[in-house]
């Protein structure tokens, strides 16, 4: 497909003239960055937003602008989850069922990104466990709360290009340990779990994607090294190799961007089961030139084969009728 927008396209300039009264999201991360700008932009067209984040208070700081944008009919509330936690990310969706809302868009934004070595709560490694198997379980336990038609967006990153799963070693329990290869693999298995969901719930006029926002500065890399800010700042500045587009930073609104043209704007049936950026389909890219999705990313048996293991892992079956 081809859309009208670019990677300079802002939040608001995707959303210019869309009515969201009486529509519902959910989008998880909502205390710092593109969380926090997502919501923004939601509400301000009349959207009625839930949030989640781990910190309560940190996100009602946060959220004070977007607060401050909620037109009326719309509403933002806030629940705890730590996606670090399967105890928290079920009490988090037990009081989203209880409460019975529908949604008409899943917007999973939260993340953490070249963390040191660690593991959550339960034993995973903490990016593997927290970018992808948080969600898998909160998305997948909330999956009855979706309106049919419906849309899941799910945060990925260009970064994905680093590695593909490991589905033997997931925890790095016996290979050396990558802060980028684990981010890497976390965000591959975030494109991997758009593909398997787009494949068991699409018959029912649930479409999932997943996007790269762009490069932006945000908590995000609160674990970043300052030698490896400075490296990331070498290469953005370097000279792209012949044929292949130079790196670009965006700013948060522009970085948003592309999660409300995926959740809103784009038609769902050309963005299922794909890797969007810059508000459009990306081209399968399997060279070392930036851009662009790898192929590995998009395998359908791959997907099928990443949501076994992290039923495994979590303990947890969750089947829909496909």
């Amino acid at each position: 497909m081809t859309s009208s927008f670019t990677a300079e396209s802002t939040t608001d300039e995707v959303l210019e003239g869309i009515d969201l009264t009486g529509q519902r999201f959910l989008v998880t991360g909502v205390s710092a960055g593109l969380g926090v700008e997502t919501a923004r932009a939601l509400l301000a067209r009349g959207a009625s937003v839930v949030g989640t984040a781990r910190d309560l208070a940190k996100a009602d700081r946060a959220l004070a602008q977007a607060r401050a944008a909620v037109t009326p009919g719309a509403s933002l509330d806030v629940i705890e989850v730590d996606l670090a936690s399967l105890a928290s990310i079920r009490r988090g969706a037990d009081l989203l069922l209880e409460r019975g809302d529908r949604f008409d868009v899943v917007i999973a934004n939260a993340g953490v990104m070249a963390c040191p070595f660690g593991t959550t709560e339960d034993g995973f490694e903490t990016q593997f466990g927290t970018n992808h198997l948080g969600h898998f379980v909160l998305v997948n336990r909330i999956v009855p709360l979706i309106k049919e038609p419906g849309r899941i967006v799910l945060l990925s990153s260009a970064g994905h290009r680093r590695s593909d799963v490991n589905l033997a070693d997931p925890s790095f329990s016996s290979t050396p340990y990558d802060a980028w290869e684990a981010y890497g693999r976390s965000k591959t298995a975030n494109v991997l779990f758009a593909v398997a969901l787009d494949s068991r719930l699409r018959d029912r006029g649930i479409r999932a994607t997943a996007l790269h926002p762009g490069g932006i500065s945000t908590e995000l890399g609160r674990h970043l090294t300052p030698e490896v800010i400075e490296s990331m700042r070498a290469m953005a500045s370097a000279p792209p190799q012949p044929g292949a587009p130079r790196a670009r930073r965006k700013s948060i609104p522009q970085g948003a961007a592309t999660t409300v043209w995926a959740a809103v704007v784009a038609d769902p049936g050309e963005i299922g089961a794909q890797f969007l950026e810059d508000c459009d389909v990306a081209p399968v890219n399997d060279t070392d030139a930036m851009g662009g999705v790898k192929s590995y990313a998009l395998d359908a048996d791959h997907a099928d084969e990443l949501w076994r293991l992290s039923e495994q892992m979590v303990d947890e079956t969750f089947a829909f009728n496909r």
